[in-house]
């Protein structure tokens, strides 16, 4: 059975995320009328709180469209195997456990100490698109929030000297796949707050021993000292990163600065 929220503020919560969720489907066509949409399932808040937001917009779109729920066993040392399969048997979603031991391919390449994130990363997509083919799935939903995607368009500026960040929707560069982040909307502390209210059985990702990305930890360090300094920056941030001006930027590719010329009378 799905967990009951224990108060009217809990389901105000809800409403709100449901809402925000249901805004980018339509901001950005994330799903369409017959899509089988195979929803990541990491064990995190922020994964179960998108099957649960897309279980519920589910049985009210004015659109039908199927989900799978689909977690990669990466055999970390200790990982609980029972609690997703048990979960999800008792939410209803059709569901596929992948077993591929990338903990070991990653734990022979990355020296000791190391975070092993990166490659991790690189290994759990490969898996993730393969899988999505088998299924044949017409989306891929991944759990990156908003602070996700303002984090990671700093983490460029910063670290890569670019100005890039996590889309709510692209095409993988093999063009056989289409990747949607439902939860692009979504504030980073309502999912928290939503994931202890639903009491979700969550699975923490430290299991491989592999220390936290410091730089993104850094951002995100920075991001949360600015918010509560100047309550609503992020959203502001986020905002930005849907209003772009090519023409006040320096990039010579996205504006023709040398055919720029002034108008003859």
């Amino acid at each position: 059975m799905v967990a009951t929220l224990p108060s009217k503020n809990a389901k105000k919560l809800e409403a709100r995320l449901r809402g925000l969720v249901g805004k980018a489907i339509h901001d950005y066509t994330m799903i369409e009328a017959g899509d089988k949409v195979m929803v990541c399932l990491s064990g995190g808040k922020d994964s179960y709180t998108m099957l649960s937001l897309l279980m519920s917009l589910q049985r009210s779109a004015p659109v039908k469209f199927d989900l799978l729920a689909v977690n990669l066993d990466q055999k970390q040392p200790d990982f609980p195997e029972h609690i997703l399969p048990e979960y999800l048997k008792s939410v209803g979603v059709p569901y596929r456990i992948v077993e591929e031991d990338t903990y070991s391919t990653v734990t022979r390449i990355i020296p000791e100490g190391k975070t092993m994130c990166g490659l991790c990363s690189r290994l759990r997509r490969g898996i993730l698109y393969r899988v999505a083919t088998e299924e044949g799935a017409t989306k891929i939903a991944l759990g990156h929030h908003r602070d996700d995607i303002v984090e990671t368009l700093f983490l460029n500026m910063f670290h890569g000297g670019r100005i890039k960040a996590m889309p709510p929707k692209l095409r993988t560069d093999d063009g056989k796949h289409i990747v949607i982040r439902p939860l692009t909307y979504c504030p980073e502390n309502d999912i928290a707050r939503y994931a202890r209210y639903r009491e979700f059985p969550i699975i923490p990702c430290n299991l491989c021993g592999s220390q936290e990305n410091l730089q993104r930890a850094n951002i995100k360090q920075m991001l949360q000292q600015w918010e509560t300094e100047f309550p609503g920056r992020t959203d502001s941030l986020f905002r930005s990163i849907q209003n772009v001006s090519p023409s006040q930027l320096a990039d010579s590719e996205l504006f023709d600065f040398k055919g720029l010329t002034t108008e003859k009378n």
